[in-house]
């Protein structure tokens, strides 16, 4: 069942970033209030979005993190050190504290890429 989640969550993350990147001719050549706003909540869906994924990783039984914080606690408490994990990977800051271990690796590359090359592309979209 846990991998059916996986699946449904990135399908939206997916569809998220799509919607952003749509084109929408009204938000041409000047700043947008509209346009930053759909930035940020692009980014707070991402990161909540990867937040479940090492969720519900650990969930089945990956282990995600270095320091094994995902394998015990409350749920509220997993899903928080999550987010966390999360924020810090997609805004590629790295603190250094935890990192990904096994698949999770694989997961966190994608986000920081993402991470990385989502304001790129905000900037492209609002001068272009």
């Amino acid at each position: 069942m846990g991998y059916l989640e996986i699946l449904f969550v990135v399908v939206i993350v997916i569809v998220s970033i799509f919607i952003f990147l749509k084109s929408n001719r009204n938000m041409r050549n000047s700043f947008s209030s509209e346009l930053f706003i759909a930035f940020l909540v692009i980014y707070f869906i991402l990161m909540v979005g990867f937040a479940i994924i090492y969720f519900l990783m650990s969930e089945i039984g990956f282990t995600v993190l270095s320091d094994m914080s995902l394998q015990y606690g409350s749920a509220l408490d997993r899903f928080l050190r999550s987010f966390y994990f999360s924020g810090v990977t997609l805004m590629t800051v790295g603190y250094g504290d935890i990192y990904p271990i096994g698949v999770a690796r694989f997961v966190s590359l994608i986000e920081a890429a993402v991470g990385y090359l989502l304001p790129a592309a905000f900037l492209y979209k609002l001068i272009k």
